[in-house]
């Protein structure tokens, strides 16, 4: 049970209150975010691998999942999915559902840093990190992450639970499928296909297709020369 002192909203609904669900370094990463973007504001942490009463970076720690029947009957209603996936996008994937059946819903989160052009599109639970750029009429699928720097040019279109890691590099139209991972400094080249699931690894370049699955070794071009 959560703490009856502890500092919620009364049941009416609060449009800017928000749950993080998961309090590890993404989360804190996503803390930060939110401070600094000042549209809502933190009630508490859910994580079922810390101990209740703890905290982190000043949110209090409430509990585990079996915590969120009851935040929501104090009027909180948003949550943040604090768990990255890196290497598991499943586990994010099951966070945002274990949300849903709760009743919770996810924005989208912009860093104040970043540039999201008008024409773009953003789902909900997307997380757009510092110094970012989203451009002209690019989609960014459901719960996918653009880590800091990142660059997804126009047109390009990102499925659900995709992980950008920090400067990646997308050109124009590029199509990033479901739970695909792209690591740190890759580049994509114009009009290519990332598929579901493939993996590039840190700093490689593309310059072909990649099939579903595929993994792309850090530091190479595919296809292989």
């Amino acid at each position: 049970m959560l703490d009856p002192n502890a500092h919620m909203p009364t049941p009416d609904y609060d449009p800017t209150a928000l749950i993080l669900f998961g309090g590890g370094g993404h989360g804190k990463t996503l803390i930060e975010l939110v401070r600094a973007a000042g549209t809502y504001h933190w009630v508490a942490v859910v994580d079922d691998g810390l101990p209740p009463g703890s905290e982190v970076l000043g949110v209090p720690v409430v509990g585990g999942a079996a915590v969120l029947p009851e935040l929501y009957a104090r009027g909180v209603r948003l949550a943040v999915n604090g768990v990255g996936g890196i290497n598991h996008p499943e586990v994010r994937l099951k966070v945002f559902e274990t949300l849903a059946a709760a009743g919770f819903n996810c924005p989208a989160l912009v860093h104040p840093t970043a540039w999201v052009d008008s024409s773009a599109r953003l789902e909900g639970g997307v997380q757009v990190l510092a110094q970012s750029y989203v451009s002209a009429c690019a989609v960014i699928g459901y719960g996918s992450v653009l880590n800091a720097g990142v660059v997804v040019s126009h047109d390009c279109v990102i499925g659900k639970c995709v992980n950008l890691s920090p400067g990646a590099l997308l050109a124009g139209g590029v199509r990033v499928e479901d739970f695909a991972q792209i690591g740190m400094g890759a580049t994509i080249n114009l009009n290519l296909t990332i598929g579901r699931g493939a993996r590039v690894g840190n700093g490689a370049t593309v310059k072909a297709d990649v099939p579903p699955g595929t993994v792309v070794y850090a530091g190479s071009v595919y296809p292989p020369r």
